[in-house]
């Protein structure tokens, strides 16, 4: 078990799972906000990078897990022109949002949303061309039981790209994130929107994660090949891009 699976937003008594739903549904209504303000609007251009790995495959039909508002989903249907992106998440509350935002898109013929288990998805083997996840999960409770349910649903030769907050490796930039995650992103983000635990929470789960050539291990053993990693931002943010 890795350290994040046993970090919870609110208690350590009861289910991750729920907990981490009950926590974006209510911090839904100012996710993008604090998103957009608390990466000085970063967060786009790492997303954006995310896009051109992907670009080259062309991939037809894509499942963006842990979509949440729908971010991440949006950019890839207005960059790479899919027939279809499929966004997935246990959050009604946030996926209302990203309903919206589709909608004045004018892209509701391209991107749906479904709530679904990340552990159990309902859709077959092999359904999709590219499986993406950006700032989620480092939720998850069950990282590889996660990442091989992801492997599944993609098809032979499909792509796996994950955009993850992680903690930078080298100085100053190490001691400097710690300064903003433990003081100004938890106060912000209790600020904005009224969840001091959640904030707290997302910070933790950060510090927890494993990442670089860990994470590319546990990759290779969830099922995929030729995993690698890019490093953004100073280490604010890696990239991964593994093959199926």
């Amino acid at each position: 078990m890795y350290d994040q699976e046993r970090i919870k937003p609110y208690h350590d008594e009861g289910d991750k799972r729920a907990q981490v739903e009950e926590m974006f549904d209510h911090i839904a209504p100012t996710y993008d906000k604090l998103n957009h303000h608390l990466s000085w609007n970063i967060d786009k251009r790492w997303r954006k990078k995310a896009v051109a790995e992907l670009a080259p495959y062309a991939p037809a039909h894509i499942l963006d897990i842990a979509t949440g508002t729908g971010d991440f989903a949006l950019q890839l249907a207005q960059a790479l022109h899919p027939k279809e992106v499929v966004g997935a998440d246990i959050s009604e509350g946030m996926m209302a949002v990203g309903r919206k935002k589709v909608e004045s898109a004018g892209l509701s013929d391209i991107i749906s949303f479904a709530r679904e288990d990340c552990f159990k998805m309902s859709f077959p083997d092999g359904r999709f061309d590219a499986v993406t996840a950006a700032f989620g999960i480092r939720n998850f409770s069950d990282l590889d039981g996660g990442l091989r349910e992801m492997c599944r649903v993609l098809k032979p030769g499909g792509h796996l790209c994950v955009v993850e907050l992680t903690t930078p490796v080298r100085f100053p930039m190490r001691q400097l994130f710690w300064i903003y995650s433990h003081t100004i992103l938890p106060l912000y983000g209790k600020l904005i929107s009224k969840d001091k635990s959640a904030y707290r929470y997302l910070t933790a789960t950060i510090e927890a994660f494993p990442q670089g050539e860990r994470m590319v291990e546990i990759l290779k053993g969830a099922g995929f090949s030729d995993a690698r990693f890019r490093r953004l931002t100073f280490g604010i943010c890696t990239l991964y891009l593994a093959t199926k």
